[in-house]
């Protein structure tokens, strides 16, 4: 039986993908990616990443990736097809003419808007078994970090909560929950025990990352960008994954839509 998306992940079907395409026309190519999907090319051949199964399903090479998300992130992935697209979506991000909306499901009940304003720098190495993971920090050359929850809605000892960074340091959001001390469901570096990762990469989904998690992968969604062109704004959106809305309806008894959400 193969691996859920452990060491080797399963290449994306060509016939699902189409499924996940939210917009296609003459500029963007926008993406609902699964949480399971690496963006970037891989070792394993095209269609063991999105931008290689994207590629093989238009025939088009020369898509350029707007902005990736880590992957076990699932939601909107922007692909602009020609560089002057590319340009103008790049530039709206770095220029932080984006507002940038996540949703998440964190551990316990959030009752009320938090902003975290704390400072993100990598952990130095021998703290811990895993070497590529952040904290917050107050040492020299950490990084200005700032990420607004905000409460949807509660149940089950979960909550699901939108996020809005206000920055955008490597895995700020789960850096933030775990701080917050409402760490991300499912997240395996920033969760109960960072040795599952390890775990996770070496043997894929285990007994004891079933009896441990709540999830096969942390509960994160990008779910909108709205850009403020001069020309005006452009709002896009991706529906909450289908696991995660499962999660919502079965775990935490959410029934309904909250507060505009959409689900899947």
């Amino acid at each position: 039986m193969q691996k859920p998306f452990g060491d080797e992940a399963p290449l994306v079907d060509l016939d699902l993908l189409a499924e996940w395409i939210l917009r296609d026309d003459e500029d963007l190519l926008i993406i609902n990616k699964p949480g399971w999907l690496v963006c970037h090319p891989s070792k394993n051949g095209r269609l063991s990443s999105l931008v290689g199964a994207v590629r093989e399903f238009t025939g088009m090479d020369k898509l350029h990736l707007v902005a990736r998300i880590d992957r076990e992130t699932s939601g909107l992935v922007l692909f602009a097809k020609r560089p002057s697209v590319a340009r103008k979506y790049q530039m709206a991000i770095q220029n932080r003419i984006v507002k940038k909306t996540y949703l998440a499901i964190v551990e316990g009940e959030l009752t009320e808007p938090v902003e975290v304003d704390q400072s993100i720098a990598r952990r130095k190495r021998g703290k811990g078994p895993v070497h590529v993971k952040n904290e917050v920090s107050f040492a020299h050359g950490a990084q200005t970090a700032v990420t607004h929850f905000f409460p949807v809605a509660s149940g089950g000892g979960y909550s699901l909560v939108r996020v809005e960074p206000q920055t955008g340091r490597k895995h700020q959001i789960r850096v933030h929950a775990q701080w917050l001390g409402h760490r991300i469901a499912g997240d395996k570096i920033y969760g109960p025990d960072e040795s599952l990762y390890l775990d996770f990469i070496k043997n894929g989904w285990t007994e004891r990352l079933e009896a441990v998690l709540p999830l096969k992968r942390q509960a994160l969604h990008c779910y909108q960008y709205i850009f403020d062109f001069l020309d005006g704004p452009e709002t896009l959106t991706a529906p909450l994954a289908a696991e995660l809305s499962k999660f919502c309806q079965e775990t935490m008894g959410l029934v309904t839509m909250p507060n505009n959400v959409l689900f899947q």
